[in-house]
């Protein structure tokens, strides 16, 4: 399948997913659409109580991602942020919290419905040290060596050139700079017909790449100190919930991915 045709798919499907959480419904996980099953295993419970509370009832439910990046990326006051593929905005805003008012949040998303939906977050949140840029993630708007720490939320395996998107990521980096992403992996092979579904790349699963890929590209764009934690390993219940509606054997396919697809923490940094 050609890089367009994900980029267009994905943009088409989060745009809706904007669409329905203006129209007060909770996001489908990674676009997918209402009764896929899918959203459950991936986007529940990921976000403390005492985190969404402070939060836009909004950008809660247009969490789309399968982790806490910014809880685990170790934020430090003053420091520039920068979200890839920031959808909502629940990342942004719980950045910019926690590198306050000295520090910047920029969100950079390729969708127009979801930077609608992103910057009215912020004014109701009222976070003036938060900026949303449009833009893809592969060619970020933003100067060489200009951002403290990059987060990201089940996003770049959605890219069609991922190589490109860690490059990029490497070249915004200040010397020293972290990479500190949510994303989800694969262990080992999984199905060529799962690999062919563009449903599943739009949910999260088709695009994700191999673990030991994963650090292989992150030390080809120049990264070092490469790490990849898992989050949440899906079970066979979930690998089902997910694949369900998907037009494939849900049941076959789950039990061959079960243990393989997880949600992961990747952590990585720009040579001082």
């Amino acid at each position: 399948m050609s890089g367009e045709r994900i980029k267009e798919t994905v943009k088409q499907a989060y745009g809706q997913a904007a669409l329905r959480v203006l129209a007060g419904e909770r996001g489908s996980c990674c676009g997918t659409g209402p009764g896929s099953g899918g959203c459950d295993p991936v986007s529940s419970n990921l976000y403390a109580a005492a985190e969404t509370a402070v939060l836009p009832e909004g950008a809660v439910l247009a969490s789309l991602g399968c982790g806490n990046p910014t809880a685990l990326a170790d934020l430090h006051e003053g420091e520039t942020v920068l979200d890839l593929g920031s959808g909502g905005g629940i990342d942004v805003l719980l950045s910019a919290q926690r590198v306050g008012p000295t520090g910047k949040a920029y969100g950079l998303d390729m969708t127009d419905e979801m930077l609608t939906l992103a910057r009215e977050h912020q004014r109701q949140a009222g976070a003036p040290n938060v900026e949303f840029l449009k833009g893809e993630i592969e060619h970020i708007p933003l100067p060489d060596a200009s951002v403290d720490v990059i987060v990201s939320n089940c996003v770049i395996n959605l890219s069609a050139d991922k190589r490109q998107v860690l490059r990029d990521a490497f070249r915004v980096l200040k010397p020293g700079g972290r990479l500190a992403v949510s994303d989800v992996v694969v262990r080992g092979e999984v199905p060529a017909n799962l690999r062919r579904s563009m449903e599943l790349w739009v949910g999260c699963i088709a695009g994700a790449l191999e673990e030991e890929e994963y650090k292989r590209l992150l030390a080809a764009a120049g990264f070092v100190s490469i790490g990849i934690e898992p989050t949440r390993i899906y079970a066979f219940e979930d690998a089902r919930a997910v694949l369900a509606g998907t037009g494939l054997d849900a049941e076959a396919l789950a039990r061959e991915v079960k243990g393989r697809i997880m949600g992961a923490f990747i952590r990585a940094r720009k040579p001082a």
